[in-house]
């Protein structure tokens, strides 16, 4: 023990360096800031499992733990689709779906955007076009931002709302001028 001790006041006290700045604050930040500015309330979305492997959802409700915190963002996940502003469709659309994510697309009010997350809702992934599948999200309901990974990050999903959001002409501007 007096070993260690004496090591210890010879050395001095050594810490490790200071983490680097994380990017995500920053995404955070710039999520937050537009979503005031452009709805000056919170982002609820609906998010449809259209025939995925659950691998997106997952990461979808990371989004929701305490490291993400999309709440205190101003970001809701709502049940109803007449609620949401924005759809996050995972998976390639099974045939069985197809239906129900057009119903789903038409009672979500206008303006409304769509993020296809996943390879699978992006390109069809390994599945593609079949006898049992639609394809990619694309061919049943128009796309405005995809998020290709298998499955992509949470900070990815994030980026890709931002990007939804920010997109150039007034969709979502006309929302707030209605109210």
């Amino acid at each position: 023990m007096w070993k260690t001790l004496r090591q210890i006041a010879q050395v001095g006290l050594i810490t490790q360096p200071p983490p680097q700045p994380d990017e995500t604050l920053r995404l955070r930040e710039a999520l937050q800031l537009r979503i005031r500015q452009v709805l000056g309330r919170a982002l609820c979305i609906r998010a449809v499992d259209a025939g995925s492997c659950n691998g997106c959802e997952l990461e979808l409700h990371a989004l929701n733990n305490p490291i993400y915190n999309v709440e205190g963002l101003g970001i809701r996940f709502v049940a109803s689709p007449r609620h949401a502003d924005l759809l996050l469709v995972t998976g390639p659309v099974a045939r069985n779906m197809e239906v129900a994510l057009r119903r789903t697309y038409e009672a979500t009010p206008d303006p409304k955007l769509v993020v296809a997350v996943g390879d699978c809702g992006c390109t069809g992934g390994i599945f593609g076009e079949s006898y049992a599948s639609c394809g990619r999200v694309g061919n049943v309901i128009p796309v405005d931002v995809s998020v290709p990974g298998c499955p992509p990050s949470p900070s990815r999903i994030l980026a890709a709302i931002l990007t939804a959001i920010s997109l150039p002409g007034e969709r979502l501007d006309h929302r707030v001028q209605a109210k």
